[in-house]
């Protein structure tokens, strides 16, 4: 039986490694075979990737970080993503494809269609079978990072981060059977359990059970 791929995403700060990590906690002690990964440095090639962006000096267009993202995201895929999915596991990713047209879209202006196009040929064609988007209103977000240190999308500024927010919300209200927006805002226990209860009813719709 395939696996189940669910994804996370959400502007800086929203909380989405912690969900993963604590959905992924709840789902192995229902005796279910779990992969935590995220982009873009789920494998290897993808740190190696990653790390191009934290070099001081380096400017890259908008253009540039949508390939570099894009090679990342098929490596993922077919590295870690589809093998775990052939083996019946729940994939746990933070951040995908919606991450790019959010942000390199939405927040860097590239054309949405030519970014989706992109997208599909990175990933095959293949779509998570759940998103939980949290969101939170920028303010309250940069408010979380305070006090770490800032890579180079957390520095973009407000206005920037406001387009990703927009960019997402727009994602979701035209994919609402795939996409579950939650407010960020609330406390972790009582985010986690909506997720932990769409996540379960997934799970029963496609036969995967403890």
């Amino acid at each position: 039986m395939r696996g189940c791929f669910i994804t996370f995403e959400g502007v800086e700060g929203a909380g989405k490694t912690t969900h993963v990590r604590l959905l992924a906690e709840w789902l192995r002690q229902q005796h279910l075979g779990v992969v935590e990964s995220r982009e873009p440095d789920g494998t290897p090639l993808g740190e190696a990737i990653l790390s191009i962006f934290h070099i001081e000096g380096v400017a890259i267009s908008p253009l540039t970080e949508l390939f570099l993202f894009e090679a990342a995201r098929h490596q993922h895929l077919t590295e870690l993503i589809e093998p775990a999915l052939a083996r019946g596991q729940v994939v746990l990713c933070d951040r995908f494809a919606d991450s790019t047209l959010a942000y390199q879209g939405y927040g860097r202006g590239l054309d949405l269609e030519e970014v989706d196009k992109l997208n599909h040929w990175a990933t095959l064609g293949m779509r998570p079978d759940l998103t939980i988007l949290l969101d939170l209103e920028i303010p309250a977000a940069f408010e979380r990072i305070r006090g770490r240190p800032l890579d180079r999308f957390e520095q973009a500024g407000l206005e920037f981060h406001e387009r990703v927010r927009k960019g997402y919300l727009e994602i979701a209200a035209r994919e609402p059977g795939r996409i579950l927006p939650l407010a960020a805002d609330r406390p972790v226990e009582a985010v986690q359990a909506e997720i932990r209860d769409r996540v379960m009813r997934l799970l029963h719709t496609r036969g995967i059970r403890s």
